[in-house]
């Protein structure tokens, strides 16, 4: 019993770890386009900002997980939750922009240590019958923090812009804490790495897997992954402009927006799939992704904008489990490959999208979400040509017959 309860202790303190890792992100998304107002630039500053964490993450997240094999999953994890406590602060004493643009690149260097590392120790603490569980928990916890930031981010910004940064860098504090007193390294030295295998992105088995049989899977979770945050990048700053909201209009609306994700990806995604299929599931979602942008455009109040928002979200956080599924299912050359390829393809629509997004908001505030609407179309159009083909061959896998 005291060994269970041990255990349970370091799961709980994950936990808390991941659901504050995405509080500070999420308390961050309806602040930043009011703190870059305040700063006097628009939204092309904004799109780089955006994109400069995901682009760290991209680039630095493979770092940290060869590191933790090396050096242990404690010290790793300390690292990054100090990275982040130490960079929401930096961003909340921000004046210039810069400074603002330097913490947020401080913050995807760093901050991407937790999420591998927090993986890996659950890889080394549970049995194969338990793993399940234990992610399982991690992206909950994940989950709530997406939930519970914009709120919070919103309610903290009334005092000031500066406080949802601060009481974000308190709760990495007590992560902190938690991490350094309470939580026991995971990998015992016989077990570490005697080498450091410092590998970047993949670039070019991503080029590789374009031309590939799964390619155009990696298409589409590139597209919607990039007419996302088309969304996510200016919606601030698109409230701000057309409906004069402040950030606790826009953070009530994200929270909104994080429930209905939540239960999207929880509770439908999988009876839909079970009954349509993934590949009907993926092209309903498209479309249906597509008028959501454009409905956007013609909300005129807070409650059109919250259901307009909402259906948008509802049919675009359908397509990511659908997508990942539908990939799993038709991998050749190992699950933990394709999902990795997955992940890199949907980590690059976040860095172009906010770009895009930003650059087009400077010339019309309408252009980010009608060009959202456009992509959306184009994943839909090739899901018409080429994703019934996958469909038989999923059907001729579970059947036991190899397509040919």
């Amino acid at each position: 019993m005291k060994h269970f309860n041990k255990d349970q202790r370091n799961i709980a303190i994950l936990f808390f770890t991941m659901a504050v890792m995405m509080i500070g992100f999420g308390v961050i998304i309806p602040i930043i386009p009011f703190y870059v107002e305040a700063l006097g630039v628009g939204g092309k500053e904004l799109g780089m900002l955006m994109a400069i964490f995901s682009i760290m993450q991209f680039v630095f997240a493979p770092f940290w997980g060869s590191l933790s094999d090396k050096f242990g999953r404690k010290p790793i994890l300390l690292i990054g939750v100090f990275g982040n406590a130490v960079s929401l602060m930096l961003m909340g004493l921000s004046n210039t922009y810069w400074m603002l643009f330097g913490s947020r690149a401080l913050a995807g260097v760093l901050s991407s240590a937790t999420l591998p590392t927090a993986m890996a120790y659950i890889a080394d603490s549970t049995s194969e019958r338990d793993r399940g569980g234990g992610m399982g928990l991690i992206g909950a916890a994940m989950g709530i923090g997406m939930v519970l930031g914009p709120g919070l981010g919103g309610w903290a910004a009334e005092s000031s812009l500066s406080m949802p940064f601060f009481l974000a860098a308190g709760l990495s504090g007590l992560a902190l804490a938690l991490i350094l007193f309470f939580l026991p390294e995971s990998l015992s030295a016989d077990k570490r790495s005697q080498d450091v295998h410092l590998a970047g992105p993949k670039l070019g088995a991503m080029w590789q897997a374009l031309v590939g049989p799964l390619g155009i899977l990696f298409v589409l979770s590139f597209l919607v992954s990039f007419a996302m945050t088309n969304f996510e990048a200016v919606f601030g700053l698109y409230a701000l402009h057309r409906f004069a909201y402040g950030p606790r209009h826009v953070g009530g609306i994200l929270t909104v927006v994080g429930l209905i994700s939540a239960i999207a990806q929880g509770a439908l995604t999988g009876p839909t799939t079970r009954k349509w299929g993934e590949v009907s599931v993926i092209k309903i979602s498209l479309a249906a992704s597509a008028i959501g942008f454009v409905l956007m455009l013609m909300a005129t109040n807070f409650i059109t904008v919250l259901l307009t928002v909402g259906f948008f979200v509802l049919a675009n956080a359908m397509i990511r489990p659908s997508l990942s599924a539908l990939i799993s299912k038709l991998a050749r050359e190992g699950q933990g490959l394709a999902m990795g390829l997955t992940n890199s393809f949907m980590s690059l629509g976040r860095v172009v999208g906010p770009i895009w997004a930003g650059l087009l908001f400077d010339a019309n505030l309408h252009y980010p979400y009608l060009s959202g609407a456009v992509v959306m179309l184009v994943g839909f159009g090739l899901s018409l040509l080429y994703l019934s083909r996958k469909k038989h061959e999923v059907m001729e896998r579970s059947s036991g017959v190899e397509p040919p």
